[in-house]
Formats: C-alpha cells, structure tokens, sequence
C-alpha cells in the first residue's frame, strides 16, 4: 500500500515539475482560475436572485453585519458603514421630497471626490434611479451636451462648482431641468439649495419597494468616455457590468480588512467601479484624493508612504498592493525598488467594453495574461491595422487578419450574450461605429477597442498604442475633434489637426495641434490661451501649436495625425513656425532651450 502512495506522490510530484517547466506560472493561473470560477458562480447567483441583488443589497448587508466598520475616510473625518448608510438616507429623503424623483429617473451628480458624491449615489440607488457621473473638469458646450444626452431630469453639484453651473443655468431652466446646490442657501434664480434640505430629512431606511423593478439589466450609471466624434459619450454600466468591475478587487487579493486608497476621480469607471464599489464589494475600508498634501500626510500617518516624496524610510510601510492601470515599465521598475516588495496589479479594459485583462502575475510593463478561462469565455483576437488608411487589413476574402505572437494588433473582443456591448445613451450611431462586423465569418460582430496590444510567447499583453482621434494624457481620454472644434471658434484660425505627441518619461501623450490660418491672419499666442483655458479642462489643451500653410489629409481627405506625431516638438526639425503653452503666460516660440528642458524632465507638463 505505501508502494503505491509513494509511487502515486511521486507521479503527482513529476507531472507538476512537467507542468512547471512548461509554464513557471502554473501555479499563479491555478490560482486565479480558482478564483475567477468563484466570481463566476457569484455572479451567476445574482442573475438568478428575486428579487434582484444589487451592488446597494451588498451595501446594505454590510451595514448591517459590520454598521461600525470604517467606511469612508476623508480629509480629517472617518465614516462608518452605519453612517454612510444614514447619511445616505436623509440625501434620498431630501431629493424624493424636493425633486420629486421616481424609479428609473435620471440624476445627473457634478461633484468633485468628496463624501456628498458617495450619499448620492447610494440616495439615488435607493430611488430606483440612475446615477449620470460628470466629469466635474467639463464646462459649457460638453457640460450641456453631458447632461442632455442621458436624458437627466435633475443636476446635483458641488458648491464650489456654482460657477461652472450659473455659465448654463439658461440652458437648463429652458429646458426644465432643477439644478440643486450642495450649500445651505442660494439666491440664484433656478438653483436650490440642498444641503438645508438634507440636514431637515429624516435617516430612517427607505423602502425598498421604491426600487422593485430594477433588474440586473437596468442602467446603473452613466459614466462618460471620449470618443471620435469630439464631444463625450455616455457609457451604459448596467448592474451586471457594475458587478463585473467590482471583482477586480477579488481578482487582485484584496482583503476586507484593508484599507484601500482611491487616487482616481470617482466620474472615472476605475474609481467608481473598480475602486468605490470594489471596496464595497469586499467590505473593505477607502480613503478618497483631495490634495497632494492630504496624500502625503495620510499615508505617513498610517505607517504607509508617500509616492512623490523621496525619503529614507520609503520602505517602511503596510502597502501591499498597487491596483490599476497606465503604470509604464520603468516607473513600474523603479517603484518597485524604491519601495520594496508590494504587489502591482495592472490591468486593462474600456468603460464601455466587453473585456479586460489582468496582469495576476506583476510581470512589469504588461496590462495582463492570457488565460484560458477568458479565452473560454470572452473571444478576442489581435487584428492587423493599417493605422496610415486607419482601418483594419482585410485578406482576399474581406475578412480581418489575425497577427502572428509576437505582432502589434488591434484588440477586438466578440459581441455576444456573455459578452454584450449596451453602447452609448442616445448615441446608436457612435454605438455602431465601435462595432467590427463580419470580421472573421460572415455576420460576426466584435467590440473594437481602438488599441493596439501585442502578446509575447508567455501570452504576456502589453499595450502599444491608441487609434483614430483619441489620445490619453493625465489618466484622462482626450478626444481631438472637441479640441480641434474649440480652436476653429478662433477667428483666426481656418483649419485645426489636433493630435497626441509621445514626451519623455512621461506615460501617453500630450496635446499638439497642427492649424492653418485664415488668409492674412497672424497667431495671437495669447489670445489662444485664454480661449483654450475658458473652455477645455488643464490636460486636453494643446500645449504645443504648429503652424502649417495647407494641413496634409489623405487620400480619402482624413487628416494626417500618425506622421505628425511622429515628428514631434523638436524645433530643429520642424521647420514650420511653432509654439509652446507657457503656463499662465500663453503660447510662446518653441527653442531648442525649451525642447531640452523637456527632454531632460525640467519642465513641469
């Protein structure tokens, strides 16, 4: 008998020693496998629940079994689940009473990272109603095109937003929308205060009748990506996208006893989803982002350390994990030996898209691995791309090209009942236009990511670049076509390229526009500035202008942006008269001075 044993140990020992040799992260997938099986059976759980689980019922579970567990840590204040839960209450009360909202309505929340944004999100999952994320950078033009197209009926927004309000104030009252201010009082006509409101509401639980008929498909939130065509989209997360973001969290190792820090605004699905509902998810405890300082001070205080200050107890800390995305290879690195042994959990994935990856293994550099648990169950491929006709490479046949391992392609992701693709609101055309169809067999449809990725013979995924008219600067998407648009309301100006331009040691790219004036027209360098502050957010203004005699298109008069961001902002190249965004001065001529200081890293972008 203990013949056998050992033999059969011995057996067990040498296929695991084959499997090894053949993959060193054998153990590492098993384990995700596991994990994501779990995930799995949850989530399956909850598609068949009655009444319908929502990310609120965990919510509300974990205040009742922990009421006294620290939710929300902000600035100087800490929140119990307990308090979250009442705090809550009394939002929902104060805006079913005033506003007058029923289930299914939408809230459109213009709030910076701050508790009140948490209340009313839960207030209004209470109601039944779904949750508009503005991006609390946005003014004018794309603020009224933000509100507008998910078809909100009420604005709730910060009091230090009142400004960015007032600008469309006649815009809404037109169209009857009640604008609500965070504050105790406003003497605005069309504005009402809430704060008073919410401070007289009672925060005795709401019934949970007010919400009986959403249902895992219902919309959840709106939260907002750019896109081509200039202006932002609305993203549709239904509750079962919502509750798929929130698994990351489990994907990655976090416990319900840590403490979770969320750098990220929460307009952002990485915030929002990944971050905000994650912790609620795992029953874990979150600290938000207000300032450099309050980021600083908090993790020395909390035995953790900060990221932006060079110190010689860098390593001791309690941080044991990293999780998000956008970390470039060599910070990666240097974090790493910086701060000692915490696990960095990369991943990747699109607001609106119908897959992701995760990098469980911490290869540095890499977004995420394949498995064959998403292959099973999310079909995608890598196709060639033609990013000079942009558009995919088709065989004799018409249909896309998978490239070779090792290749750069453009990640596409099958459409189908796992893996749905709900679009935008109010928006089937751009819905349509993030659609591949008939792109390996005849009536096929795939999710276009607009990425290109390449996977190494480990099946590690590394992001290489963005397509169309789209860049990522700062963590935040910037769309050219909304960029270029505000230049064209220049009267100077008669045509506009905008485009992103890779930058040393920094990750994405940053903005440069490429402009024809208007015949016998001369650029005002400071009259672009203050046009470009006025309406566009800090990270989507072009910080490097390029004057041109005739913008070069294509064949199919596109306008070129892949040669142009090639070229970059070397003035001893570019021979085009060119220019650069002094902050708080304007856009001044570009010297080689100035180029080097960039090179170098000196200058501040």
């Amino acid at each position: 008998m203990a013949y056998f044993l050992y033999t059969a140990l011995a057996g067990l020992a040498l296929l695991l020693a084959l499997l090894y040799t053949k993959n060193p992260y054998f153990l590492q997938d098993l384990n995700y496998a596991i994990t994501a099986i779990k995930i799995g059976m949850r989530l399956s759980k909850y598609k068949k629940s009655k009444p319908f689980y929502s990310m609120l019922d965990c919510f509300l579970d974990k205040v009742s079994r922990q009421p006294h567990k620290k939710f929300l840590l902000f600035e100087d204040s800490c929140y119990t689940y307990s308090q979250a839960d009442k705090e809550s209450n009394k939002v929902a009360r104060a805006l079913s009473t005033h506003a007058n909202l029923q289930e299914g309505d939408t809230v459109a929340l213009f709030l910076g990272n701050e508790p009140w944004f948490v209340w009313a999100w839960l207030a209004l999952a209470k109601l039944g109603c779904t949750a508009s994320l503005l991006n609390n950078n946005i003014r004018s033009k794309s603020l009224l095109h933000c509100f507008s197209c998910c078809d909100a009926k009420v604005l709730v927004a910060g009091a230090d937003l009142r400004g960015a309000v007032e600008e469309v104030l006649p815009t809404l009252k037109e169209q009857g929308i009640r604008v609500f201010l965070l504050t105790e009082h406003c003497d605005v006509d069309g504005i009402e205060s809430l704060t008073d409101k919410i401070q007289q509401a009672s925060d005795q639980p709401l019934s949970p009748q007010l919400r009986a008929n959403i249902h895992i498909k219902s919309p959840a939130l709106y939260i907002y990506t750019s896109g081509t065509t200039g202006l932002p989209k609305a993203a549709v997360i239904n509750h079962e996208r919502l509750w798929m973001a929130t698994f990351l969290q489990s994907l990655a190792g976090v416990r319900s006893d840590d403490v979770i820090y969320i750098f990220l605004p929460l307009y952002h699905s990485s915030g929002f989803l990944m971050g905000l509902c994650g912790a609620i998810n795992q029953g874990d405890s979150q600290h938000h982002k207000t300032s450099k300082h309050d980021y600083q001070s908090w993790f020395y205080d909390h035995r953790l350390t900060s990221l932006s200050l060079q110190r010689d107890n860098d390593r001791d800390h309690k941080v044991r994990l990293a999780l998000g995305n956008g970390m470039r290879a060599d910070a990666w690195a240097e974090f790493l030996q910086r701060f000692g042994d915490i696990r960095v959990c990369e991943c990747y994935g699109a607001t609106e898209g119908n897959m992701g990856f995760v990098n469980h293994i911490g290869k540095i550099g890499a977004i995420g691995k394949e498995h064959f648990l998403v292959k099973m169950t999310t079909p995608y491929a890598l196709i060639r791309y033609d990013t000079e006709k942009e558009e995919p490479v088709k065989n004799s046949k018409g249909f896309c090209i998978e490239v070779p391992r090792g290749e750069t392609g453009l990640l596409v992701a099958k459409i189908g009942a796992r893996t749905p693709f709900v679009g935008y609101a109010k928006n089937k055309q751009q819905t349509q236009r993030k659609m591949l169809n008939d792109v390996f067999v005849k009536g096929d449809h795939y999710f276009n990511s607009g990425d290109l990725l390449r996977i190494d013979d480990e099946g590690f995924i590394y992001f290489q670049d963005r397509i169309g008219d789209t860049f990522r600067w700062k963590g935040e998407n910037v769309a050219t076509t909304e960029v270029a648009d505000h230049l064209l309301m220049l009267d100077w100006v008669e045509e506009a390229n905008v485009y992103g331009v890779k930058v040393p040691g920094h990750e994405g790219r940053i903005g440069m526009a490429a402009i024809k004036l208007n015949e016998n027209m001369d650029f005002d360098g400071k009259a672009a500035y203050q046009h470009v502050k006025n309406y566009l957010p800090s990270y989507a203004r072009p910080r490097f202008i390029r004057i041109q005699d005739d913008l070069v298109v294509t064949g199919t008069f596109k306008q070129m942006k892949v040669k142009l961001g090639e070229e970059g902002f070397n003035p001893s190249v570019i021979k085009d008269p060119l220019f650069y965004l002094e902050d708080n001065k304007g856009y001044v001529p570009m010297t080689p001075e100035i180029f080097s200081s960039i090179a170098e890293g000196k200058a501040k972008l």
